[in-house]
């Protein structure tokens, strides 16, 4: 089946500037968690490819650094993609519930 991440059930949308916001960002969807739940998340960050790369590393490393820290399964799948004419975006959610939707 062929899909497109915008497709994913979202739990909660984060709109990030910079990457300080993204250390507030990582330890509340850690928090919040991914096992738990049958939606992702969603980070949207500025169309600024230097500050989007910095923001997409610190939020990917971060929620498996703080995952592993909880002793939480790690299996997370993520995609970036373009969400709009003024914002990349990332979607990350858990494997086993992504193959629970079927995709």
């Amino acid at each position: 089946m062929e899909f497109h991440p915008r497709d994913l059930p979202i739990f909660k949308i984060y709109d990030l500037k910079d990457e300080v916001d993204a250390t507030n960002v990582v330890s509340d969807m850690v928090n919040l968690g991914f096992s738990n739940r049958k939606e992702g998340f969603k980070i949207l960050m500025p169309k600024e490819a230097k500050i989007a790369k910095r923001i997409g590393y610190s939020v990917t490393t971060g929620v498996n650094y703080g995952l592993r820290k909880k002793n939480e399964v790690r299996d997370i799948k993520y995609w970036t993609y373009h969400h709009d004419d003024d914002h990349f975006a990332i979607v990350l959610i858990s494997n086993r519930v992504l193959e629970e939707l079927g995709f």
